[in-house]
């Protein structure tokens, strides 16, 4: 089955890099005119200079920014199809007791991981609904499934949290011809962040964690834009409001 999305407009989340960038880059190869977002401003202006997409260096927690984003783009394009929202993380955290965790610890993932998929579905649904079509995929985790190998509550609250606003929105929506899915990825190695969780597993941990994926190596970015392509193309028009885990196995 070949995927393409020729004249399909498509706005690409946490795109400056990894996952986002990877999504990017599939979504280009397969025709699409790729609109990549992400907070990092050189970072994505760097990754669409290299796509040939259009870069857009904002917010997405801010409701007024991501909205503008998608007007931004329906003019330019005067459309838009697709929605692959892979913007979040754990914003520099790292696992700490309970007791530990601050005020803005805690809401700053929500407003990495759930606050910017929300204000851009919401932008994006009346224009989808209008056109009768239309692709939503959140890039969630196998944290919105499972307690998290990060050991951060917040993440591990936002990412389920997610899942909950991805079968919520495709209830709403799904009957107007908008998908909403979610990717939930497994350990894949996609960023500086990953990189150090990695390194800090050790070796032991390492195995470990590998041992325990049934295709016994670790994910790709590219493993996570291919099943984002599936779930966002015309021969998955009857699936929504599922979670794919993308994770060798494991899950």
């Amino acid at each position: 089955m070949q995927l393409r999305f020729d004249a399909r407009a498509v706005i690409v989340t946490g795109a400056a890099q990894g996952i986002g960038r990877a999504i990017a880059k599939a979504f280009r190869d397969a025709g699409a005119r790729v609109h990549v977002a992400d907070l990092d401003a050189a970072g994505v202006r760097q990754a669409a200079d290299a796509l040939g997409a259009t870069a857009h260096a904002l917010d997405l927690s801010e409701r007024a920014s991501a909205h503008r984003l998608v007007a931004d783009v329906a003019a330019a394009e005067g459309r838009l199809d697709i929605l692959a929202l892979a913007a979040g993380g754990v914003r520099g955290q790292v696992g700490r007791a309970i007791e530990e965790v601050s005020e803005s610890d805690w809401r700053v993932l929500f407003q990495a991981n759930v606050d910017g998929a929300f204000w851009l579905a919401q932008a994006a649904a009346p224009l989808m609904k209008r056109a009768g079509w239309g692709r939503i995929v959140t890039i969630s985790s196998g944290a919105g499934l499972r307690p998290s190998l990060t050991g951060i509550q917040a993440y591990a609250a936002a990412k389920h949290a997610l899942v909950g606003l991805t079968k919520q929105l495709s209830w709403e929506l799904a009957p107007h011809g908008v998908t909403v899915n979610s990717v939930a990825p497994g350990f894949v190695l996609s960023n500086p962040a990953t990189q150090r969780q990695w390194q800090a597993y050790g070796p032991d941990g390492q195995k470990r964690l590998v041992d325990a994926i049934h295709a016994k190596r670790l994910g790709t970015p590219e493993d996570i834009a291919a099943a984002t392509l599936f779930f966002a193309s015309e021969p998955a028009a009857w699936i929504t409001g599922q979670v794919l885990s993308v994770d060798g196995g494991r899950s």
